[in-house]
């Protein structure tokens, strides 16, 4: 997938037009002399808000004529100095002569990746067409709107830096077109069960009373930036870059090699074993809206952005449904060993879906759905069953001073409001899918595409 998305310039383009404060929280580095051991945060205390520079055009030396050719569809210097101009508006970073040879090296590879996916939906233009012309004008007024302004600032945001508004619609153009044509060959396969779901809501909710972190994340590939020392160069470089202003999140989509790049570096809420093990160390002694300073890894170098962090919720939640005969604390042994046997001879094929149903068709039966509350203020006869109870089934009967009750856990969860709900589970599931599988499909292509770059 494309990672220099024309539609994230929004976050700076509304910085920019509207003079407000960037999104980066971060102190001036420290001197030499007080310089902290690599991946020690950025304490964002005595921050100023940076300024947000308006867009200039650079001069890059780049020699005039071809600089690649992909499956014989040739990429030009005035391509490259293009895209390397939207880069660097898009990430607001700064080109100096360190970080130059890097900007040089994304912005090619995103160019061949563009034409890679452009070859494919001119592959596939019978069955999935390509974004028309008023389809890219309506993205563009779209994102300009997301951005707080008009369509005509929003493209003049990028001929102040030098940028053509056609290389702005071509961009949009192919980005759309590649989403349209992933959606349409892979939407089926990203589909997820219901059980998928369920289970992954489960490992959520046994997790909900760990310690957790919302962060961003940067990773530069030592691989694809010349080696490990120039992925540790040029990540100190994009840290001094943030520290001066530039967004975090438009650097990540510009510069990161992850899946994440494409939402700015977004990967959500993290359990501390959940995080790659370098970085581990950084997220324990870092708060929120700090960045870290570069951490060497294997094959390359990473920043991480503490965006939030939350203590562990002991609070557990149980969603119930019950059917009840009623027996009073009066009633004999007898008719509280009626009810229980009644109630047993139903209780076979009852599910959470089917109980409430059921139990209203049932002469002397009452149905009601009890929703969700804390486990701990349920009636102290339903607590073991909320919290071990598999979801989805139904208990033995129980024997409270109401009566005699069939009680369902339809649904189990730890924490408060803002934890997932099963149709948040689902989105960010088929999400995932669909994503790695447009990955998978752009590096199938890449390894059988002819590729020649000069020079």
């Amino acid at each position: 997938m494309i990672r220099l998305s024309i539609a994230t310039v929004g976050v700076a383009m509304a910085a920019l037009i509207a003079a407000s404060p960037a999104v980066s929280q971060i102190t001036a580095q420290p001197t030499p002399a007080e310089q902290p051991p690599a991946g020690a945060p950025v304490d964002p205390a005595a921050e100023q808000a940076p300024r947000v520079a308006q867009p200039v055009e650079p001069e890059f030396q780049l020699a005039e004529g071809i600089v690649a050719l992909v499956n014989d569809d040739p990429i030009t210097s005035f391509d490259l100095r293009q895209r390397m101009l939207t880069l660097i508006a898009e990430s607001q970073a700064q080109p100096t002569e360190e970080t130059i040879p890097l900007i040089q090296r994304q912005a090619l590879q995103a160019l061949i990746d563009q034409r890679l996916q452009w070859q494919e939906v001119q592959r596939y233009i019978d069955q999935v067409p390509a974004l028309t012309d008023e389809e890219v004008e309506a993205q563009v007024a779209s994102i300009a709107q997301q951005a707080g302004t008009t369509p005509q600032n929003y493209l003049a945001y990028f001929q102040q830096a030098g940028i053509r508004p056609e290389t702005v619609r071509e961009q949009l153009r192919v980005e759309g077109s590649w989403r349209r044509l992933v959606g349409a060959r892979f939407n089926q396969r990203a589909t997820v069960s219901r059980g998928q779901v369920q289970q992954t809501l489960a490992r959520l909710n046994e997790n909900q009373a760990k310690p957790q972190y919302l962060i961003g994340e940067i990773f530069i590939d030592a691989s694809r930036v010349g080696g490990q020392q120039a992925a540790l160069g040029g990540a100190q470089q994009l840290f001094d870059q943030i520290v001066g202003g530039a967004p975090f999140q438009a650097v990540a989509q510009q510069f990161s090699s992850l899946p994440t790049a494409s939402s700015g570096g977004d990967a959500g809420w993290l359990l501390l074993e959940e995080a790659p093990p370098a970085i581990q160390p950084a997220l324990q002694n870092m708060q929120p809206g700090q960045v870290s300073r570069p951490i060497p890894a294997t094959g390359g170098v990473w920043l991480v952005y503490m965006r939030d962090r939350r203590d562990g919720s002991s609070a557990q939640l149980a969603t119930l449904r019950q059917i009840m005969i009623p027996a009073p604390q009066t009633a004999s042994d007898a008719e509280v060993a009626a009810a229980t046997s009644s109630l047993e001879a139903l209780r076979a094929g009852l599910t959470c879906d089917n109980i409430l149903e059921r139990g209203r068709a049932t002469e002397g039966v009452t149905a009601a759905d009890l929703g969700e509350a804390d486990v701990a203020d349920l009636a102290p006869q339903f607590q073991q069953f909320a919290r071990t109870g598999e979801i989805g089934s139904v208990s033995s009967p129980i024997r409270t001073p109401l009566g005699v009750h069939l009680v369902s856990v339809c649904n189990r969860r730890v924490g408060g409001a803002d934890a997932p709900s099963f149709d948040d589970v689902q989105a960010r599931l088929e999400n995932q899918q669909i994503s790695m599988l447009a990955r998978r499909y752009i590096r199938d292509v890449r390894e059988e595409a002819t590729i020649d770059v000069k020079g």
